[in-house]
């Protein structure tokens, strides 16, 4: 019992690291919390949900008055010769202010639609951060991962290096044949092809950790346990029904394709209008006095109206109800879209789930077999000392242990990973859900409060500059990894006492 117990706690530490996490380790959390505020990803989903933010005040703006201003300038170059009172020249001057009273529903739609696109966009920026989140950790994993497994597998290149030259001193000595030396070739040659697959991979995940966090992984601590996973898939479904950022967008846009119909309808209806203005002619002097006492033209008038406007439509060529016929169109395509969100969202919550799962079993399934291949091995190289196992049967039973090995570390991986996903198909996997307390966490709605209620023509959010990183100038990665140190396999294969001892064992040739 107590050698199982020494053999788990090495399998702990084997199936994450395979070595000590130094002091200074990156976290899962300080990962997380660089991607949260570096990732162009995301970064662009919160300037396009400041876009959709604008949408509320340009839809209230057409409710509101309107009020315009024009100039004119006019020398007259020919006149006619039957006009005695025509001026040369003229300058205008007039105002114009215009008061919407009722425009068919048009603006009421118009606003309950963007503000409706509001709230979407804000489920859509929390389903950003939850597919980002789940990315990072994916990516964290896959580089605990292959760490483990291109150590385990440099391990086995250098003992199988070992074994190959005991194989041939051996053989030099009449212990063994040319099969067992060329065995013993052909599995260092694949143990070392296998490597060299395990530091490709390495590379790749640890630049596609760069890709989403921003920076390279450096030395990684295990991460915590996750939270709140459920205790059945229908448990998982229902929550994720009802959480799911994507379903919510989904069936925001369905709402807000509603008042897009409305909006159509609207152009078809009477528009009425509060109008005034006010103009001022200026001749410059150009209309010439007329004799004392007789009534003459002045060089100046202005002039001063208010009125109501009415505006109904009688013929449009059928746009209005082509518009409606589209609105509509829209607004069905929406209603399918929501059915085919949530397939996808319960679809990936019972994958996932089945997964997390499945992955649960296999960890446990791989603890055990790693346990028996130790032992395997131990009794075989016990066995071959004594000439009743061959080296073919060593090598079977160290490639045995490694293949459970790297079985064990990918369960791990992929039960993290599925048990990440369970939790954001369910939307439990944002910045809030997560604690990243790494900074201010940006607000959605802080920039809308700011935003809806401006009328003001003139201003501006300046010139935007970048806000995510660029990884153009980190390092390329490499497969270097901290050395294994696992005694059990650290031990050469052959211990033939001959060897050992200078006697000389019986020829098998």
């Amino acid at each position: 019992m107590a050698r199982a117990a020494h053999i788990r706690s090495l399998l702990l530490g084997v199936a994450l690291t395979y070595s000590a996490a130094p002091l200074q380790a990156e976290t899962l959390r300080e990962a997380l919390v660089k991607a949260y505020n570096t990732n162009p990803t995301i970064t662009a989903q919160r300037a396009t949900l400041r876009a959709t933010d604008e949408n509320v005040p340009i839809a209230r703006a057409s409710g509101l008055p309107s009020a315009n201003a024009t100039g004119d300038l006019t020398e007259f170059l020919v006149t006619g010769q039957n006009n005695f009172v025509a001026p040369p020249r003229q300058a205008v001057a007039r105002a114009n202010v215009s008061v919407p009273l009722y425009l068919g529903g048009q603006v009421r739609n118009s606003v309950a639609a963007a503000k409706t696109r509001v709230e979407g966009g804000r489920a859509t920026l929390r389903g950003t951060e939850a597919d980002l989140f789940t990315n990072v950790v994916a990516a964290y994993m896959d580089v605990i991962r292959d760490e483990a497994i291109v150590g385990l597998n440099t391990q086995n290149v250098r003992v199988l290096d070992v074994n190959l030259q005991a194989s041939r001193d051996r053989f030099q000595v009449g212990d063994l044949t040319r099969t067992d030396v060329a065995q013993s070739e052909a599995r260092l040659a694949l143990a070392r092809a296998q490597l060299q697959s395990a530091q490709a991979n390495l590379i790749s995940s640890r630049e596609s950790y760069i890709r989403f966090v921003g920076t390279p992984p450096g030395a990684l601590d295990t991460p915590p346990t996750l939270p709140h996973l459920p205790d059945s898939p229908a448990s998982a479904v229902t929550v994720a029904i009802d959480n799911n950022p994507v379903l919510i967008a989904a069936a925001k846009e369905r709402d807000a394709s509603r008042y897009d119909v409305g909006v159509a309808r609207a152009s078809r209806l009477p528009q009425i209008s509060a109008v005034g203005g006010a103009s001022y002619t200026n001749y410059l002097g150009s209309i010439a006095a007329l004799p004392s006492g007789a009534n003459g033209i002045p060089n100046a008038n202005k002039a001063v109206q208010a009125g109501l406007s009415l505006t109904l439509p009688l013929f449009q060529g059928g746009r209005p109800a082509a518009q409606v016929r589209q609105a509509e169109a829209f607004q069905s395509r929406a209603i399918e879209n929501v059915t085919a969100t949530e397939r996808n969202v319960i679809a990936q919550a019972r994958s996932a789930y089945a997964v997390w799962r499945s992955s649960e079993q296999v960890i446990q399934s791989s603890e055990t077999a790693v346990n028996a291949n130790k032992l395997s091995l131990e009794g075989v190289r016990a066995e071959n000392s004594v000439g009743t196992r061959t080296i073919l049967d060593i090598l079977n039973a160290e490639q045995e242990l490694l293949n459970s090995q790297v079985t064990l570390v990918t369960a791990r991986r992929d039960a993290y990973v599925a048990g990440f996903a369970l939790l954001a198909a369910m939307g439990q996997a944002e910045a809030r859900d997560l604690g990243l307390d790494g900074g201010v966490l940006y607000d959605p709605v802080a920039n809308y409060n700011r935003v809806r209620h401006k009328i003001w023509d003139f201003g501006g959010d300046g010139e935007p500059v970048p806000v995510a990183t660029r990884t153009a100038q980190s390092p390329a990665q490499d497969a270097t990894v901290a050395p294994q140190a696992d005694p059990l396999l650290d031990t050469p294969v052959d211990r033939n006492p001959a060897l050992t001892t200078g006697k000389d064992a019986p020829s098998r040739q």
